[in-house]
């Protein structure tokens, strides 16, 4: 697997990928302790995203696809009026087993507010839905939120294999630094079940 972390600054502000720092500092955070709502569901058939839907912060969006730039860090969605959040297709669809990563801008430069600007404001317990392309929805429940600095980076935590079906959404956060943020906000969530056909 190659090393990713997502990173913030450029183009007023966005979500930006490049190459992993030294990971030998941990995050002020502990690792995100299981919801315990996911033990015995099954992981789904993959299928892309196409759609997320997060009640608790009023985000209904549609998925773009993603993929690594030339330089070989992660692609981000545009920034554009229309902002939107974007599946990072090296990751697994939400539903399989392993951690499926979404990105999204917390701002989009002159535009203003971008898609994941309330991100922070998740709480341990909120449901997360992302639709897929096949029609169905795969459910997750959020089991911890993190604002780390770019320099701590939790690249395993966020890219690494699981034995089970997770969600990670990462945007920019903390205060302004540069052109871009010093942090990351990452929400970590497992899946709690699934809904529509096949």
């Amino acid at each position: 697997m190659a090393t990713l972390l997502v990173g913030c600054g450029g183009g007023g502000g966005g979500v930006r990928d490049g190459a992993a720092p030294d990971r030998g500092g941990e995050s002020s955070s502990p690792p995100p302790r299981s919801t315990a709502t996911g033990k015995n569901v099954r992981a789904l058939a993959r299928s892309v995203p196409v759609g997320l839907r997060i009640p608790a912060i009023e985000v209904d969006t549609p998925v773009m696809k993603l993929g690594l730039a030339p330089d070989g860090s992660v692609e981000v969605p545009p920034i554009e009026a229309d902002d939107r959040a974007g599946w990072y297709g090296h990751s697994p669809t939400p539903g399989q087993k392993g951690p499926s990563v979404i990105l999204g801008h917390v701002t989009v430069g002159s535009y203003g507010d971008g898609v994941f600007r309330d991100l922070k404001r998740l709480r341990r317990g909120d449901r997360i839905e992302a639709r897929l392309a096949n029609g169905t929805a795969a459910q997750f429940t959020v089991s911890a939120v993190r604002t780390v600095p770019q320099a701590k980076f939790p690249t395993d935590d966020v890219y690494g294999d699981v034995g089970r079906p997770e969600l990670r959404l990462i945007t920019c956060g903390g205060p302004r630094s540069g052109d871009g943020y010093r942090d990351s906000v990452i929400v970590f969530a497992e899946l709690s079940g699934g809904s529509g056909s096949p």
